[in-house]
């Protein structure tokens, strides 16, 4: 049996390395890391045409939504706060595309932190802009720079739930969060506080978005049900979740990493 392709969007910033300083389009490596421990291949999907998604996204067998700058808050319909970044519209652009032809293919997706934001987003969701000012402290985004462990507890009955059942510590640093959710999804995971943790979708076989960061080593369950979820059997079909019907796919290669900033 093949491993599995999987897609993971990027970064598209400045970034310095040996004697260089160029525009570049990279990822912190425990992303791909994680997924090749997991059993996967990991390709990188810097910010592209949207009109190419569909055919990028037909050579692989799932798609990471990675962390990153906050969404434009037009997408939701809101105006920026003082606290939103500013933001960068063609990864918007890209990743909402490469969403939308995932989920019409049926393809395993995890969102990540941003990426779970976007999901919301695109299916009619909105967000927190700034979380402290709903929660009244920074627990969820205490240091610069770096990742902190809180607890989260999963919904019983949940795809997440069944993962991690009850109360787990994770790594989170995000200061913006779910607020109205979107169509076709369900909450599986809050925070002590009742910030949203983790959503999935009700109408795709493994669509799920959590708000911190599996890659970075305290919970590696979700990317493990992903790879699990994308595998494809020798035939070339993906082997199906929840018995549904195989799915066939195109069967490329391809492995690259880069080191950045979550």
């Amino acid at each position: 049996m093949r491993k599995p392709l999987i897609g993971l969007t990027t970064y598209l910033t400045d970034a310095r390395w040996g004697e260089w300083a160029l525009p570049a389009a990279l990822l912190p490596a425990a992303y791909t890391s994680c997924l090749q421990a997991a059993g996967g291949h990991a390709v990188l999907l810097p910010p592209d045409a949207p009109e190419a998604a569909a055919d990028v996204v037909a050579k692989l067998d799932a798609i990471v939504l990675t962390s990153g700058e906050d969404l434009d808050p037009a997408l939701y319909g809101a105006q920026p706060h003082l606290c939103t970044l500013p933001p960068v519209r063609e990864r918007d652009r890209w990743e909402r595309a490469v969403l939308a032809a995932a989920l019409a293919r049926d393809m395993p997706v995890l969102g990540i932190c941003r990426g779970m934001q976007l999901m919301n987003v695109h299916a009619g969701g909105t967000l927190v802009q700034h979380l402290p000012e709903k929660v009244g402290h920074h627990g969820h985004n205490p240091y610069g720079g770096q990742f902190a462990p809180h607890p989260v507890t999963t919904v019983p009955g949940t795809r997440l739930g069944a993962l991690l059942p009850g109360t787990s510590r994770v790594a989170t640093h995000h200061h913006q969060a779910v607020d109205s959710l979107g169509a076709g999804l369900v909450v599986s995971a809050r925070a002590a506080d009742g910030t949203v943790e983790a959503i999935e979708s009700t109408r795709h076989r493994f669509a799920m978005g959590v708000q911190w960061h599996p890659e970075a080593a305290f919970e590696p369950a979700v990317v493990h049900a992903l790879v699990a979820a994308a595998r494809p059997d020798d035939s070339g079909a993906v082997v199906p979740a929840s018995g549904q019907e195989p799915r066939t796919v195109r069967q490329p290669s391809g492995v690259v990493a880069a080191t950045q900033r979550p």
